[in-house]
Order: structure tokens, then sequence, then C-alpha cells
């Protein structure tokens, strides 16, 4: 019966039927009316479903016979479905929250209320649910009803395509933050093209959370067997020790201090004493920490917390130190101070053996824990002041005077080398100039001075005040100053970016450096000696010198003429000025100077001082001296003897 086909003729009904019921297609759910599929037909019989695989059915629904024969007729057009019917009853669902303040109120600040957006595709409205919270004691449910709600100023309204996850919506003035949303939603939004963000979890309500906790089931801990009476009646006179020191070398001034640490057991108490030793310096107060519960951590407490005190309760301290935070090696911070235990004591071992399984018990050395000092780096001269006066501020904080060596300077008081020099410059205007360099054995220090020359547009004078003079190419914190084994004739002495060349020295240098012969070398001796012995009249032309000219055949009886001329006219016009002059060199009031001083006397009255010039004036008498009247009158031809010395 059940394999004949279904043709007229081969359908027998079954008389024995009775039932004729239909299963319902429509359900309720939520609230919401649902449609659901009948598993089984009229009268409870069985449906009959595809008996075909997965396998099959897929190779099924890939077989299209047209890709193999052609096309066998023209499909007719599809039939144009509306929006209203091809997007029925498909609803896209969103989770989002909205945050509102509570003014007033002692328990809380603001409220946090989820709610669930609702977008209709079939008109694109959308309706804003907020779920039932049993006691809320707040109106919930709908908030805003379907509608299409705007989005701007323009007209424009919300769409599927404005919402995602991870953004805010404003709805008529109120703020949404849509977290996550379904997998229906997520599904269509990707077949879409859009990227749809990661869901984001919904803050709580602390609110809400503390009436949760008020409200859950209480539970209760037994109390330990080893209460607080036990504890004493056990643990009493019973002191772990531990041997530590304080590195308190980071710190201005700081040093490592050794110290002992006592942990009482019967309270859990410590103290921490210091070590003293004689003649420490130090004084006598053994107990720098007294014997109480030290918490591990002074400052973390809560700053709600109330407090009209400076002194900390039990229920603010969180937690305290235990023997089991006493590690060998391991440095810990009691109230700021770090410490570090290096050593227990033999109790204290054995305590920690039968409690914490502890077997390592080797000292840590800390007699070599010294703190690494930083080198002191001196910075490059600034060029400003000496080089000692800007050394010392590197020194120390308040700058001190430089030290000096009091017994050199006695030994060498006023003792003075003097030398002749000449400036090495590339500038035409400046070769020849005389200087004299003044070196001071007393404290290592020279002046330099240019005598004037008239008309050569040089100002003369000092030109280099008193100072130590350090040679270029020194380093700054180990200078290398010039000293009287630096000079000798033909050397080159840089000054300050200036190049002088010595050329001549007094004969004092040379008395000095024969009686100090093993602080020179021989050559400086030497050069000296052989520079020194030279006539005058070999003496290089500079500046400020006597100068050597080449006369023709009558210019000496010219220029005799014009000196004598010249002085007839002071005598006549001057005699006071003449007489003062001579009398400046008689200081013996004899009435005669000597060969010697005329030649001074000529020189001031700035008149050639050329001894061909002055044998010519023939101002001289038999005994080589001049009176100031022979001086003044100007008439009388006299003889002159000029001594050897003066030649």
């Amino acid at each position: 019966m059940e394999g004949l086909p279904f043709l007229p003729g081969n359908s027998f009904v079954d008389p024995t039927k009775a039932k004729y019921h239909r299963s319902h297609s429509l359900n309720y759910k939520n609230g919401y009316a649902t449609q659901i599929l009948p598993t089984t037909g009229i009268g409870g019989v069985p449906i009959n479903y595809n008996q075909l695989s997965e396998q099959e059915l897929d190779e099924l629904a890939n077989f299209n016979p047209t890709l193999t024969y052609g096309q066998a007729k023209q499909a007719p057009p599809e039939d144009f479905v509306p929006g209203h019917v091809a997007w029925d009853k498909k609803v896209l669902r969103f989770n989002a929250y909205f945050k509102q303040t509570v003014h007033e109120s002692p328990d809380e600040y603001f409220r946090v209320r989820p709610v669930d957006l609702y977008y209709y595709l079939e008109d694109d409205s959308i309706a804003v649910v907020e779920p039932h919270v049993e006691n809320s004691g707040m109106p919930q449910g709908k908030l805003i009803k379907r509608q299409r709600l705007p989005k701007d100023d323009q007209g424009s309204n919300w769409h599927w395509r404005d919402l995602n996850n991870g953004m805010n919506v404003t709805f008529y003035g109120k703020i949404f933050r849509i977290v996550s949303c379904d997998a229906f939603t997520r599904n269509f939004l990707e077949s879409e093209g859009m990227v749809v963000n990661e869901s984001e979890g919904a803050p709580t309500d602390p609110y809400i959370e503390r009436r949760k906790e008020a409200a859950a089931l209480r539970t209760y801990n037994t109390p330990s067997s080893f209460d607080k009476l036990k504890q004493f009646l056990e643990l009493d006179r019973k002191v772990l020790r531990f041997y530590c020191i304080w590195d308190d070398q980071d710190s201005m001034f700081g040093e490592s201090r050794p110290f002992v640490i006592h942990y009482y057991l019967v309270d859990d108490t410590l103290e921490v004493r210091e070590v003293h030793t004689p003649n420490d310096g130090r004084d006598p107060f053994p107990v720098l920490i007294g014997r109480h519960k030290v918490p591990k951590d002074r400052y973390n407490i809560e700053s709600s917390f109330p407090g009209v005190v400076m002194e900390l309760s039990e229920h603010e301290i969180k937690e305290y130190f235990t023997p089991k935070d006493f590690k060998l090696g391991t440095p810990m911070s009691i109230y700021g101070r770090r410490f570090l235990v290096y050593d227990f004591d033999n109790f204290t071992k054995a305590f920690f053996y039968q409690n914490f399984g502890m077997t390592d018990f080797k000292p840590v050395d800390v007699q070599n824990r010294a703190k690494a000092l930083p080198k002191m780096e001196i910075p490059p001269y600034n060029q400003f002041g000496s080089l000692e006066d800007s050394l010392q501020s590197c020194l120390s904080l308040i700058p001190q005077p430089p030290k000096k060596d009091f017994i050199k300077m006695l030994e060498n008081d006023h003792k003075v080398l003097r030398f002749e020099a000449i400036m090495d410059s590339v500038k035409p205007e400046d070769k020849g100039r005389r200087f004299i360099i003044s070196y001071r054995l007393a404290d290592d220090m020279m002046t330099i001075y240019e005598p004037p020359v008239r008309n050569s547009g040089i100002i003369g004078g000092k030109f280099l005040e008193r100072t130590r003079v350090a040679k270029p190419n020194c380093p700054p914190d180990q200078p290398c100053f010039f000293g009287p084994q630096d000079f000798y004739i033909g050397a080159v002495i840089d000054i300050f970016k200036h190049r002088f060349i010595i050329i001549n020295a007094d004969a004092y240098v040379l008395e000095y450096m024969q009686s100090h012969k093993h602080q020179f070398p021989e050559s400086t001796v030497s050069s000296l000696q052989q520079k020194l012995s030279e006539p005058h009249a070999k003496s290089e032309a500079v500046k400020g010198g006597p100068m050597k000219v080449k006369r023709n055949e009558g210019d000496l009886e010219i220029l005799v003429q014009q000196i004598r001329a010249q002085l007839k006219k002071i005598a006549i016009t001057d005699k006071t000025r003449v007489d003062g002059m001579f009398l400046r060199y008689d200081k013996d009031r004899t009435g005669y100077i000597d060969a010697n001083n005329m030649k001074n006397l000529c020189r001031s009255l700035q008149l050639p001082v050329d001894d061909d010039v002055i044998n010519a004036v023939s101002l001289y008498d038999q005994h080589c001296n001049i009176n100031i009247i022979t001086f003044a009158s100007m008439g009388v031809k006299v003889k002159i003897i000029i001594s050897k010395e003066f030649l």
C-alpha cells in the first residue's frame, strides 16, 4: 500500500483513522509572536524528510545542467519582491548603555543603565528598550518607541550603516554607547561589506554591585586553633635575631652601618638595634626603631579611610612583616630604610629549618660593599680669570684661594729674572717691537713691559699683568707653567697666542743660572755667556735702541752746527731748564757731570746721542767732566778724553 504511486484508483483511506489534528506553526516567545515549522503532519503522521546525505545535497546544489548541455530555454524573470516583504521580521540588535548622573545621593554618583537597540530593516526604524531589573525602583521598558530617529539638522535619519560596535550614538540628546551585537547582526553587516569592530565590555554599576554583595549569602570562617592565648603560651620569650646592615651609601655622607633586628614571635613585633663599637663617635642610642608591629608599606592606605590622628590603626594596615619576609642577601625596606640581612643566630636558623625547610644559611660577605665614588671631571678652561682660581670652583662648593709655597716665596723674595724679547709676528708693524719679560722666582709669575717709542704709533707700557702663564696645549687639570729653564737666547715663548723671541737678558740672570747649574741645562748657560760677552755695538737694531746711521761727507758738520744752535737757543731762552737738568745728574753738587751722564742729558733734550756726534760737539775737559758754565755758555771749545768703558 505504501509503495503504490499516488494515482487515481491507488489512494485508499484508512477507515480506522479518527485523528485529524494539525500541528500549529505560530508560537509566542518573550511576548512576541514567532513562526515555527511543524514536525508532524495531519493526525500526527510523521512528515517524510529528505534521506540524502549532506555530500549528496552539496553535489545536487552545485549541479547545473546548463553548464554542460547549454540553456534549454530562457529562464523566466524573477518576481519582484518589495522591501517590506524581503526585510519583514528581520531586526538588527545592538547592546548598549548610557550613564545617568545621580545628584544628592551619598550612596552613588552615577548609574550605568544597559539598553538594547533594535533596528528594523523593514522601514529603518529604531526602538530602544531597557531590560527590567528587579526592585530597581526606576521605570524601565521602552525608552524610545519604534520610529525613525533623526541624525542631524539636515533631515537625515540614522541608518544601519551608521551603527557599529565601540561607538557613541545620540538619540534625542541622550548618548548611548554601543558595546556589542548579536550573531545575526554581525553576519548581516559583514555580508554588506562593513567591518564590525570588536565587542566591548559594559562597565558595572557600583551601586548594583554593592547591592548584590549585600544580598549574597554570607560565609563564615572557623577561627584557627592557633589563637593568641596559645601563641603566648608556646612562643613567649622566643625571639628571632637577624644580623643586618643599613646601606645608606646612596645619600650624601651616607655609609654602611651594622644593626640587629629582633623579631618577637609572641606578638609579631620587631625592633631594630644599632651595634656600637668603642670610639665609633656616635651617641649611645641603642634602639633605632622601637618594638611594635611594623607594616610593610606605611603609605599603602586608602585615601577615603577616615582618620583624625597620625597613628595607624589595625584596620588601615593591610600587611605586616612576618618571619618569612627576612631572607639572606635580600634587601628589605623598613620605614624607608634599606636593610640587608647577612646572617642569623642559631635559634633563628633552627626556627627557619623547622617551619620553612630552609637549609642554606651561608652568611653574606658585607665587608667590601664600598660605595663607588664618582670620578670628578675637570671642565675645560673658560679663559676667565686665572687657571688656578677657576680650578678652585671645581674642587669645593665655596672657592678657596689657591695654596702658595711660602718657603719658596721666602727664599726667592725680590729675585726677578729679566729678559729682552722681540715679537714674532707676520704683521709688518709688529716686527722689531722690543719687550721686557720679568720672571718672578717667588711665585713663578711673569710680567711683560713694552718700552714706549716716540712716533711709532704703538702705545707702550704694561703689556701683560703679573700672572702665571701655562704652556699651550696642556690639559686643564694638570697645567704645565713656564719656568726659568724655558728662557734662553733664541727661545720662542708662546704667551696667550703671542710669540716672543728671547734676544738678551740681564747680567743677574747669568749669575743666577751659574749659581744654580743643576736647575738649568748647560746649553742655556752657555748661550747667555756668549750673548753677554759680545760688545754693545754689535747688538741688533730694535725699536727704542740706539740708532746707527751711515753718514756721508759733510753730514757730521751740519749736524753738529744744528746741535750747537739748539743748545745755545735753550741756554738763552730757558736757562733754568738747562740748570735743572744739569743739577739732576750733579747729585754731589760739585758743579761737574761725567761723560756717561752727558749722554743721558742729551737724550732728555731730544738731541742725538751718537758717540761721533758727542765727540764732535767738544763739550768736555781734561778730567772727563763737564761743568755747568761750559755746558751753558756753548762758546768754549775744550778737549774731552772719553774713557774706554764709555767707548
